[in-house]
């Protein structure tokens, strides 16, 4: 594993752009040194690179950037590693929380996306079947 990283080495490793990187960079999850002329380089370091492949885990899990950005930040300090997974826990039981009610909203919309379906369906069958009585009685 190397040392240190270009930004165009984790964006390929991680499957995200660049900009995507410099965005972390921006809210404070990523500091990366600066090289060359006018440090417009960014180097990369392993913690670096573990705290974007975090924060993309966060991200996955549905957490804000600042949720993620506090998790982040507490397993650098070298505190009470119990008060750290209460922290997290609470911030996943609240996360478990959100998506739960999002599933029971997309759930009641489901069922009413299906209601209405079947009163469409029922309304084109009673059409329908008036065009083919009209028809008969055309006939």
């Amino acid at each position: 594993m190397p040392t240190t990283y270009t930004i165009a080495e984790l964006a390929r490793e991680f499957d995200i752009t660049a900009r995507a990187i410099r965005f972390y960079e921006d809210q404070g999850l990523l500091s990366p040194m600066r090289e060359g002329v006018g440090g417009r380089n960014r180097v990369y370091t392993p913690r670096d690179r573990t705290r974007l492949k975090l924060t993309l885990r966060g991200k996955r899990l549905g957490l804000t950037l600042s949720e993620i950005k506090s998790i982040v930040d507490m397993y650098e300090s070298p505190k009470d590693t119990v008060a750290q997974i209460n922290r997290f826990l609470g911030v996943l039981g609240q996360q478990r929380l959100t998506l739960e009610q999002q599933r029971a909203d997309i759930e009641m919309a489901l069922e009413e996306i299906a209601a209405h379906e079947d009163e469409c369906r029922r309304l084109l069958s009673e059409d329908a079947d008036r065009g083919e009585k009209a028809a008969a009685a055309a006939a």
